[in-house]
C-alpha cells in the first residue's frame, strides 16, 4: 500500500574450488516516488555498461567430461603463449585482417556493392515481419481461418519476455498492413486471455514470475557473504546457465546494472578468454545432432523468438536480409550453393554432411598444413591458385587430382576462396548481420547466449560446414608453437572471410580500423574457442519443446477419449518403489529384443548400456562382436534413445540420470540402437 517495494536479488560468485559457493545477498528498494526515481536514474546512468555477474551462477562441474577438461587444460598450458600476448591482436594480425578485406573487395564487382539494396529492404518491412512470424511458427496469428487452439499451442510455452517480443512483431506487422488498408491480425493479448489458452497451459498465466521461480529452484543452498577482496582473487571463469531462457537472464542483468547498491568493482576485460563452466543437468547434455528433424524444427522456432527478445533487450538493430536471385557460377566446386554440392556428394557418400571437396581439403591441410609457419596468413601464389582451381573443377570428381603437388599455403588460400565465393554467406544472409552485431555486446555470457541461438538457427548444411571449419581452425591454434598462429592471428585472418559477403551489405569495415578489426576477430575467436558449447541445445529450449509437444498432443485428445477409459497396459510402480523399465533393442542384424532394467536415483545411461553390452554382446553365450585383423573383437557403438511421449526422438547423453528422465517423460519408450556414423562437422 505504501510507495515502496522490497525486491531481493541474490548473486553467486565462484570460489577457487567448485565444490562450494558463496552468495552475497542484498536488498534493492524500488522507490515509486518520481522525484527519487529521477535522481537514482541520473546517478546510475553512467554505470549501465558495468554489469555484474549473473545471479544464477552455480559452482558445479563443467559440462565436459573430466578427461576432456584435463586434456584441454594441458593443451592450453602446453601450446598457448603467455597471456599478455593473447590480450589483443598485434600489428601483424591487424595488417593481415585488412589485407583479407582488400582481397574480398577486389573479388566483388561494383554491382554487388550497390547500396540501393538497403532501400528496397525498408519498403518490405511488413514482409519481413510476416516472414519472421512464419519462421517462428506463428503464421497462424495472422491467419483468419485458423483456430484459437492452433494459435495458443506455441504461445503457451513462451516466457513473458518472449511473448512481448512476439507482440512487438505483431504490432509492427499490424502497422504496415494498416498503411496498405488491410485488416490487422488479432491481438496476441486476446489469444493469451482466451479460455482455450488458459485451459491448455495454466502456467503461462504466471509467466511474469518465471525468472524468479526458476532462479530460486537453481540455488537451494545456504547464503553467505563474499568480500570484494576475495572476489578479485578468484580465478577468471564464467558460469553459463542454460536452464533459464537467455532473454529472461538478460532482464536480470539489466536490472542489476541499473541499481547502485552493488558496490563490487567492475572487472575490466583484458582480452583473454576465460574457462566457461556450464552446470550439468540431470537430464544430460543435448547436442544438436541428438534430436530428430521434427524436434530441431521446433528448437529453431523457439530459438528465433528468444534471440529476437534478446536483441530487443540489448537494443541491437539487426535487419534480416533476403538474397535476390543471383547467377550461379557454371562450375562444380567454387561458387556452388552448399545444398547443391551436398545433393551431388550424397549420391557418392550417402552419410556425408559437408561437401566432399571441403572434407578432402581440410584433411589435406590437417596432414600437411597445420605445422606450416604462417598457415592461413601467408598468401599463396595467385597464378598457381588459379591453375589449381581450374584443375580441381575438371578432375576432382574424376579422382584424377594429385594433392601431392599442392603447397599448404596454396591449399589454405583455396579454403578461404571456397568459403567467400559461396553464392550465399556461410552464416546465411538472414543472420550474417546478427552474427556481426555480437561484437557490440559487452557481457561475455550474453555474447555466448546470442551465438548459441544463432548456431541453432543455421540450416543444417551451413551449421555442419561451419563446425568442420572451426574444428580445423582449432587444430591450427593448438599447433601454435610450430606455425606461429595463435587464436588472435587465426581469428583476424578468418573473420573477413565469414563476415563480409557481396550479397549482404555490411558495416564491418566502418569506423576506426583497429577497433573494427578487433571486434570482428573477437566474435571469430569466440566461435573457435567455445564451439563445443555452442553446438548444444540449452536446457530451457528442451523444456519448451517438451511442453510444446505435450500441448500439441492435447489438441487431439477429444478424438481419443476412449483411450482414457481403457486400462493402461504399462505397469505402474507402487509408491516409494523403484520402477523397472523394459528397453527395446534394435541393433541392426545383431540383436533385436528387449531387456529389463531396474531404475534408482543414481543409475545413468552409461550403466544401462554397460549392462546391455555384458548381457547381449560380450557374454560367452551371446557374443556378437566382429573379429578385427589384429585378433581383437570390435563391438557396435550403441546409444540409448528416448522415443515418443513429449519428444520425437532423442539420443541420450551417457550422463543422463534415468529416473529423472522417466519422471520427465513417463510416456516415452527407450530404445537401444547403433549410433549413426558421425563424421566431420557433426
Amino acid at each position: 500500500m505504501g510507495g515502496r517495494e522490497k525486491v531481493v536479488l541474490s548473486r553467486m560468485e565462484p570460489k577457487m574450488h567448485f565444490s562450494h559457493f558463496r552468495l552475497n545477498t542484498f536488498k534493492l528498494r524500488l522507490d515509486h516516488n518520481p522525484t527519487c526515481e529521477k535522481k537514482r536514474m541520473k546517478k546510475t546512468s553512467s554505470k549501465k555498461k558495468a554489469r555484474d555477474p549473473s545471479p544464477t551462477e552455480m559452482s558445479v562441474e563443467p559440462w565436459a567430461s573430466p578427461q576432456d577438461q584435463a586434456a584441454a587444460e594441458h593443451a592450453r598450458s602446453k601450446n598457448s603463449p603467455p597471456a599478455q600476448e593473447q590480450e589483443q591482436p598485434d600489428k601483424l594480425c591487424l595488417e593481415s585482417f585488412w589485407s583479407e578485406v582488400e582481397t574480398i573487395r577486389q573479388g566483388c564487382g561494383e554491382a554487388d556493392l550497390d547500396p540501393t539494396r538497403r532501400d528496397s529492404r525498408q519498403s518490405e518491412e511488413g514482409e519481413q515481419e510476416e516472414q519472421w512470424l512464419a519462421d517462428a511458427g506463428l503464421s497462424t496469428l495472422i491467419s483468419e481461418d485458423s483456430e484459437d487452439v492452433d494459435k495458443a499451442v506455441l504461445l503457451s510455452t513462451l516466457t513473458r519476455t518472449q511473448a512481448e517480443a512476439v507482440q512487438r512483431r505483431l504490432d509492427s506487422y499490424t502497422l504496415s498492413r494498416r498503411k496498405k488498408n488491410k485488416l490487422p491480425p488479432r491481438d496476441v493479448r486476446d489469444i493469451f486471455s482466451s479460455p482455450i489458452a488458459q485451459a491448455l497451459l495454466p502456467e503461462s498465466q504466471n509467466s511474469k514470475d518465471l525468472p524468479q521461480k526458476s532462479m530460486a529452484s537453481v540455488a537451494k543452498m545456504p547464503f553467505s557473504a563474499v568480500s570484494p577482496e576475495h572476489q578479485r582473487a578468484a580465478p577468471k571463469e564464467e558460469f553459463l546457465i542454460t536452464d533459464i531462457a537467455y532473454c529472461e537472464q538478460a532482464v536480470i542483468f539489466i536490472k542489476q546494472a541499473n541499481f547502485p547498491l552493488n558496490n563490487i568493482p567492475y572487472r575490466k576485460e583484458d582480452g583473454t578468454l576465460p574457462r566457461v563452466i556450464c552446470p550439468k543437468c540431470r537430464l544430460g547434455v543435448t547436442r544438436i545432432q541428438d534430436l530428430s528433424h521434427a524436434d530441431m524444427k521446433k528448437v529453431r522456432q523457439l530459438a528465433l523468438i528468444d534471440m529476437t527478445a534478446l536483441c530487443d533487450l540489448l537494443e541491437l538493430e539487426v535487419k534480416r536480409h533476403k538474397t535476390g536471385k543471383r547467377k550461379i557460377a557454371e562450375s562444380t566446386l567454387f561458387g556452388v550453393p552448399l545444398s547443391t554440392l551436398l545433393e551431388t556428394d550424397q549420391k557418392i557418400r550417402p552419410n556425408t554432411s559437408i561437401p566432399l571437396f571441403l572434407h578432402t581439403l581440410l584433411s589435406f591441410l590437417e596432414k600437411k598444413g597445420v605445422d606450416s609457419e604462417g598457415i592461413l596468413r601467408v598468401p599463396g601464389s595467385q597464378s598457381r591458385i588459379k591453375l589449381l582451381q581450374q584443375n580441381l573443377e575438371a578432375n576432382f570428381y574424376r579422382s584424377r587430382f594429385n594433392w601431392d603437388e599442392v603447397s599448404p599455403n596454396d591449399a589454405a588460400a583455396l579454403l578461404k576462396k571456397f568459403i567467400r565465393e559461396l553464392p550465399d554467406p556461410l552464416l546465411t544472409a538472414e543472420y550474417l548481420n546478427t552474427f556481426s552485431a555480437v561484437r557490440d555486446i559487452t557481457e561475455l555470457r550474453q555474447k555466448l547466449h546470442m551465438l548459441n541461438l544463432l548456431i541453432l538457427l543455421l540450416p543444417e548444411p551451413n551449421r555442419s560446414t561451419l563446425k568442420a571449419l572451426l574444428e580445423f581452425l582449432s587444430k591450427v591454434v593448438s599447433r601454435e608453437k610450430k606455425n606461429r598462429m595463435n587464436l588472435w592471428a587465426v581469428a583476424t585472418i578468418m573473420a573477413p572471410n565469414l563476415f563480409l559477403h557481396k550479397a549482404v551489405p555490411s558495416r564491418l569495415t566502418d569506423g576506426a580500423e583497429k577497433g573494427q578489426a578487433e571486434k570482428a576477430a573477437d566474435v571469430m575467436r569466440l566461435l573457435i574457442r567455445y564451439q563445443d558449447l555452442l553446438w548444444t541445445v540449452p536446457n530451457f529450449l528442451m523444456s519448451q519443446v517438451r511442453r510444446l509437444n505435450e500441448n500439441s498432443n492435447r489438441r487431439y485428445q477429444f478424438k481419443n477419449l476412449l483411450r482414457k477409459i481403457q486400462p493402461d497396459s504399462r505397469e505402474k510402480p507402487e509408491k516409494n518403489s523403484e520402477p523397472r523399465r523394459t528397453i527395446k533393442i534394435q541393433v541392426g542384424d545383431l540383436v533385436n529384443g528387449t531387456m529389463e532394467f531396474q531404475l534408482n536415483i543414481n543409475c545413468r545411461t552409461s550403466d544401462l548400456l554397460a549392462q546391455f553390452y555384458r548381457q547381449f554382446l560380450r557374454s560367452p553365450e551371446n557374443g556378437k562382436g566382429k573379429m578385427r585383423r589384429n585378433g581383437s573383437v570390435g563391438y557396435p557403438d550403441c546409444a540409448l534413445y528416448e522415443v515418443g511421449g513429449n519428444i520425437g526422438e532423442h539420443c541420450l547423453d551417457t550422463e543422463t540420470h534415468l529416473l529423472d528422465l522417466y519422471n520427465s517423460n513417463p510416456g516415452g519408450e527407450w530404445v537401444i540402437k547403433t549410433k549413426p556414423n558421425g563424421g566431420r562437422g557433426q
